[in-house]
Protein backbone atom coordinates (compact mmCIF):
# COMPACT_ATOMS: atom_id res chain seq x y z
CA UNK A 1 0.00 0.00 0.00
CA UNK A 2 1.40 3.59 -1.18
CA UNK A 3 2.29 5.60 2.09
CA UNK A 4 3.75 9.39 2.23
CA UNK A 5 6.15 10.32 5.01
CA UNK A 6 6.15 13.95 6.41
CA UNK A 7 8.55 15.44 9.24
CA UNK A 8 8.10 13.82 12.67
CA UNK A 9 6.30 16.37 15.14
CA UNK A 10 6.91 16.46 18.98
CA UNK A 11 7.90 12.40 19.01
CA UNK A 12 5.81 11.70 16.45
CA UNK A 13 6.28 10.13 13.03
CA UNK A 14 3.60 11.52 10.81
CA UNK A 15 2.60 8.89 8.20
CA UNK A 16 -0.27 9.15 5.56
CA UNK A 17 -1.78 5.36 5.04
CA UNK A 18 -5.36 4.19 4.08
CA UNK A 19 -5.67 1.00 6.34
CA UNK A 20 -7.13 1.95 9.41
CA UNK A 21 -6.03 3.50 12.97
CA UNK A 22 -7.09 6.83 13.49
CA UNK A 23 -8.95 8.75 10.65
CA UNK A 24 -9.36 12.23 9.59
CA UNK A 25 -10.93 13.60 7.19
CA UNK A 26 -8.65 16.67 6.80
CA UNK A 27 -5.42 15.41 6.24
CA UNK A 28 -4.56 18.12 4.16
CA UNK A 29 -3.71 20.11 6.79
CA UNK A 30 -0.61 18.83 7.32
CA UNK A 31 0.19 21.01 4.10
CA UNK A 32 -0.56 24.13 5.67
CA UNK A 33 1.18 23.01 8.59
CA UNK A 34 4.78 22.71 6.04
CA UNK A 35 3.41 25.72 4.44
CA UNK A 36 3.18 27.60 7.77
CA UNK A 37 6.56 26.37 9.19
CA UNK A 38 8.35 27.91 6.14
CA UNK A 39 6.44 31.26 6.35
CA UNK A 40 6.39 31.57 9.82
CA UNK A 41 2.87 33.76 9.55
CA UNK A 42 1.28 32.28 12.67
CA UNK A 43 4.37 32.24 14.89
CA UNK A 44 4.87 35.55 13.99
CA UNK A 45 1.40 36.77 14.58
CA UNK A 46 0.97 35.14 17.67
CA UNK A 47 4.21 36.66 18.87
CA UNK A 48 2.74 40.16 18.09
CA UNK A 49 -0.23 39.63 19.92
CA UNK A 50 -0.47 40.98 23.66
CA UNK A 51 -2.26 38.45 25.33
CA UNK A 52 -3.65 39.20 29.28
CA UNK A 53 -3.82 35.98 30.64
CA UNK A 54 -1.29 34.81 33.27
CA UNK A 55 1.11 32.47 31.84
CA UNK A 56 1.41 30.25 34.78
CA UNK A 57 -2.37 29.61 34.73
CA UNK A 58 -3.21 28.74 30.49
CA UNK A 59 -2.91 25.57 29.15
CA UNK A 60 -2.64 26.30 25.43
CA UNK A 61 -0.43 29.15 24.27
CA UNK A 62 -1.10 32.21 21.90
CA UNK A 63 0.43 30.43 19.37
CA UNK A 64 -1.16 27.31 19.69
CA UNK A 65 -4.51 28.97 20.06
CA UNK A 66 -3.91 31.02 16.54
CA UNK A 67 -3.00 27.79 15.19
CA UNK A 68 -6.05 25.86 15.89
CA UNK A 69 -7.76 28.82 15.21
CA UNK A 70 -6.19 29.84 11.42
CA UNK A 71 -6.01 25.86 10.52
CA UNK A 72 -9.50 25.49 11.63
CA UNK A 73 -10.50 28.25 9.25
CA UNK A 74 -8.80 27.33 6.56
CA UNK A 75 -10.15 23.80 6.69
CA UNK A 76 -13.93 25.23 6.44
CA UNK A 77 -14.34 25.17 10.38
CA UNK A 78 -15.65 29.10 10.54
CA UNK A 79 -17.77 28.08 13.75
CA UNK A 80 -15.98 27.48 17.40
CA UNK A 81 -18.60 24.62 18.17
CA UNK A 82 -16.47 22.89 15.05
CA UNK A 83 -13.86 22.53 17.62
CA UNK A 84 -15.90 20.74 20.54
CA UNK A 85 -15.07 17.49 17.61
CA UNK A 86 -11.53 19.36 15.84
CA UNK A 87 -9.69 19.40 19.31
CA UNK A 88 -9.34 15.61 19.25
CA UNK A 89 -8.24 15.24 15.60
CA UNK A 90 -5.08 13.77 15.69
CA UNK A 91 -3.64 15.69 12.36
CA UNK A 92 -5.11 19.29 13.64
CA UNK A 93 -3.05 18.64 16.52
CA UNK A 94 -0.30 17.64 14.83
CA UNK A 95 -0.28 20.66 12.72
CA UNK A 96 -0.83 22.86 15.57
CA UNK A 97 2.44 21.22 17.04
CA UNK A 98 1.06 19.45 20.11
CA UNK A 99 0.66 16.50 21.44
CA UNK A 100 -2.49 16.25 23.48
CA UNK A 101 -6.47 17.56 23.48
CA UNK A 102 -6.43 21.58 21.81
CA UNK A 103 -8.39 24.29 23.18
CA UNK A 104 -11.96 24.03 24.14
CA UNK A 105 -14.75 26.23 22.01
CA UNK A 106 -15.08 27.90 25.04
CA UNK A 107 -11.43 28.79 25.25
CA UNK A 108 -11.18 29.72 21.91
CA UNK A 109 -14.11 31.88 21.86
CA UNK A 110 -12.31 33.92 25.27
CA UNK A 111 -9.04 34.08 23.20
CA UNK A 112 -10.94 35.74 20.40
CA UNK A 113 -13.09 38.26 22.55
CA UNK A 114 -9.40 39.59 23.26
CA UNK A 115 -9.21 41.04 19.94
CA UNK A 116 -9.36 45.08 19.46
CA UNK A 117 -8.02 47.34 16.99
CA UNK A 118 -4.26 46.76 18.74
CA UNK A 119 -4.48 42.91 17.41
CA UNK A 120 -5.93 44.02 13.99
CA UNK A 121 -3.07 46.80 13.44
CA UNK A 122 -0.45 43.78 14.30
CA UNK A 123 -1.76 41.57 12.04
CA UNK A 124 -1.65 44.03 9.20
CA UNK A 125 1.77 44.87 10.22
CA UNK A 126 2.56 41.21 9.97
CA UNK A 127 0.70 40.51 6.86
CA UNK A 128 2.86 43.74 4.98
CA UNK A 129 6.68 41.91 6.78
CA UNK A 130 5.70 38.60 5.24
CA UNK A 131 4.68 40.56 1.70
CA UNK A 132 8.18 42.50 2.14
CA UNK A 133 10.35 39.33 2.92
CA UNK A 134 8.42 37.82 -0.23
CA UNK A 135 11.35 39.99 -2.11
CA UNK A 136 14.60 38.20 -2.38
CA UNK A 137 16.05 41.85 -3.46
CA UNK A 138 13.99 45.34 -3.97
CA UNK A 139 11.99 45.03 -7.07
CA UNK A 140 13.57 47.32 -9.96
CA UNK A 141 9.75 48.07 -10.71
CA UNK A 142 7.73 50.39 -9.34
CA UNK A 143 5.00 48.46 -6.74
CA UNK A 144 1.56 49.69 -7.75
CA UNK A 145 -1.06 48.91 -4.67
CA UNK A 146 -4.67 48.44 -5.78
CA UNK A 147 -7.61 49.67 -3.26
CA UNK A 148 -10.57 47.97 -4.03
CA UNK A 149 -13.82 47.71 -1.89
CA UNK A 150 -16.39 44.97 -2.28
CA UNK A 151 -19.45 44.47 -1.29
CA UNK A 152 -20.10 41.44 1.37
CA UNK A 153 -24.22 40.89 1.66
CA UNK A 154 -25.25 40.91 4.82
CA UNK A 155 -28.14 39.18 6.03
CA UNK A 156 -29.63 39.52 9.54
CA UNK A 157 -29.20 41.73 11.89
CA UNK A 158 -25.05 42.28 12.34
CA UNK A 159 -23.27 44.72 13.72
CA UNK A 160 -21.57 47.35 11.76
CA UNK A 161 -24.32 46.44 8.68
CA UNK A 162 -25.34 49.47 6.97
CA UNK A 163 -28.03 49.51 3.51
CA UNK A 164 -25.99 50.68 0.35
CA UNK A 165 -28.08 52.53 -2.34
CA UNK A 166 -26.07 51.57 -5.25
CA UNK A 167 -25.89 47.79 -4.62
CA UNK A 168 -29.53 47.95 -3.26
CA UNK A 169 -28.99 45.97 -0.13
CA UNK A 170 -27.62 45.50 3.67
CA UNK A 171 -24.04 44.80 3.42
CA UNK A 172 -20.26 45.16 4.72
CA UNK A 173 -17.85 47.14 2.41
CA UNK A 174 -14.71 46.18 3.37
CA UNK A 175 -11.90 47.95 2.06
CA UNK A 176 -8.92 45.56 0.27
CA UNK A 177 -5.45 46.47 -0.28
CA UNK A 178 -3.47 44.51 -3.12
CA UNK A 179 0.06 44.59 -4.82
CA UNK A 180 -0.52 42.65 -8.01
CA UNK A 181 -2.52 39.35 -6.87
CA UNK A 182 -1.12 39.62 -3.19
CA UNK A 183 -3.64 41.27 -0.67
CA UNK A 184 -1.90 43.19 2.14
CA UNK A 185 -4.68 44.24 4.29
CA UNK A 186 -8.30 44.06 4.29
CA UNK A 187 -10.24 46.72 6.43
CA UNK A 188 -14.11 46.47 7.54
CA UNK A 189 -15.58 50.19 7.22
Amino acid sequence: MPTATFPRCKGRQITARFDGGDVTSDGGILLLRQLDREMGLTRSVARRLSDARDPQRCQHRTETLVRQRVFGLALGYEDLNDHHALRHDIALQTAVDTDGVLASQSTLCRFEQQADRDWAVAIHEEMIEQFIRSFRRPPKKPLYLDFDATDDRVHGQQLGRHFNGYYDHYIFLPLFVFCGDQLLVSYLR
